[in-house]
């Protein structure tokens, strides 16, 4: 049983990738705000993120891929906001995103966390880019760290034996 977990792991020595949709930018520029913030409060140095801005939402995939295949990160972090409109599109949009971060997850073995907003109304995004529901970008970037220390921590159990 692993029981190395520490929530509020530290980030220093990490390399974390950031993909942020520019759709919808007033939340998304919020939530990357505070994926930064949690990086730099958990000592990790803010030259080792490397942001890169995405079209839409569903395009995050894309541009998570390369970072990570791009080498050398630690994680990713995937931030972007679907809001359900007149029609089923954001379902859509939502399950691809979901699936295709998932499954670069597990085929590469670098985590990509989801820091995307899938809400019904602006209101409800704003609630959850830094306002009262708190922020997602800062939830998925704690996620990206503990995670990165975690695989660090078992790769090490694996080389001592």
């Amino acid at each position: 049983m692993y029981t190395d977990s520490k929530p509020g792991a530290s980030a220093c020595g990490l390399r974390i990738g950031i993909a942020v949709s520019a759709y919808h930018a007033q939340i998304t520029t919020a939530l990357r705000a505070g994926a930064v913030k949690k990086f730099t409060d958990a000592q990790g140095a803010e030259r080792d993120l490397r942001v890169v801005p995405a079209p839409g939402t569903f395009e995050l995939t894309a541009i998570c891929r390369a970072l990570v295949h791009g080498g050398g990160l630690d994680a990713v972090v995937a931030l972007g906001c679907v809001i359900s409109g007149e029609t089923t599109h954001d379902t859509y949009i939502a399950a691809a995103i979901a699936h295709g971060l998932t499954e670069l997850t597990l085929s590469t073995g670098v985590p990509v966390t989801f820091g995307v907003l899938t809400c019904q109304t602006i209101d409800q995004a704003r609630a959850r880019a830094g306002g009262a529901r708190g922020n997602k970008g800062t939830e998925a970037m704690a996620a990206a760290i503990e995670t990165a220390a975690i695989l660090r921590s078992l790769a090490g159990q694996r080389e001592r034996r």
